[in-house]
């Protein structure tokens, strides 16, 4: 299809060909016929999984639409899109943003910014490296539900939400159970202690509690065994080692 990679070029003063543009003569302005077939190829390379073909073509639609094209903001996310699946996560980041941030009422403005999240998040690989991404990926999520509240992409947000927690919860308690190894109890229960405050509902609590009291067991504070033994049998009574952890409160109950 010729037609669109001149009209493409003409954005950037070279030809197909390779042969340049007369320098200071403005590009013609595009049919809408051109833009439509431009669209339409850069559609069909992304259904097709052709992502640097899409990249290229949506981008030229991108760079010779007219301003006000309504097409704009399925322009930059379909951008996006191509730049998470080519693994240019920052990039897709910065046209997903630019949906949400330049076109707030369309329709497509919540469901980008759930994809910010999604490409941060995406960045943040286990558990135990530098979780920052993952913590720009929650504000992200965070800035959805409070903008776009009760909507598809705020639901699925609230889920994402909810996976990173428990991702959050397992760097902790790694944390504690490495201090463990070296006996280091005091450090060990910090992490634990602000797990369970901040992660209460994440599978890795109820383990987290049962180590914090076996630790406290081991030091010998008994007020804090008592106490986190009525914490464990009030919100997580039906963990396997809730009887063999606090004995005594079982006995009493």
């Amino acid at each position: 299809m010729r037609r669109w990679c001149t009209l493409a070029l003409a954005a950037v003063a070279a030809g197909c060909g390779g042969k340049s543009q007369q320098v200071g003569v403005a590009p013609r302005a595009a049919s809408a016929q051109e833009l439509d077939e431009l669209w339409a190829a850069g559609l069909a390379s992304f259904r097709q999984g052709k992502w640097k073909d899409a990249q290229k073509q949506l981008d030229s639609l991108r760079s010779v639409s007219p301003p006000g094209d309504p097409r704009m903001p399925e322009i930059l996310f379909h951008l996006g899109e191509v730049s998470f699946a080519r693994g240019e996560n920052l990039e897709a980041v910065r046209w997903f943003r630019r949906v949400s941030d330049e076109s707030p009422n369309d329709p497509l403005a919540a469901e980008a910014l759930l994809r910010v999240g999604d490409a941060y998040a995406d960045l943040w690989g286990r558990p135990e490296l530098d979780p920052s991404y993952g913590q720009t990926a929650l504000a992200a999520y965070q800035e959805l539900a409070s903008r776009y509240p009760d909507t598809p992409p705020a639901q699925r947000g609230q889920q994402r939400m909810r996976e990173l927690e428990e991702k959050f919860a397992v760097k902790q308690y790694k944390a504690a159970i490495y201090y463990l190894r070296y006996k280091a109890f005091d450090s060990a229960a910090l992490y634990l202690r602000q797990l369970i405050a901040d992660y209460p509902r994440t599978s890795v609590a109820p383990e987290a509690v049962v180590r914090l009291i076996d630790i406290y067991r081991r030091l010998g504070y008994e007020e804090d065994v008592k106490e986190f033994c009525g914490y464990l049998r009030r919100f997580h009574a039906t963990y396997e080692a809730v009887d063999r952890t606090c004995p005594a409160v079982a006995g009493t109950s």
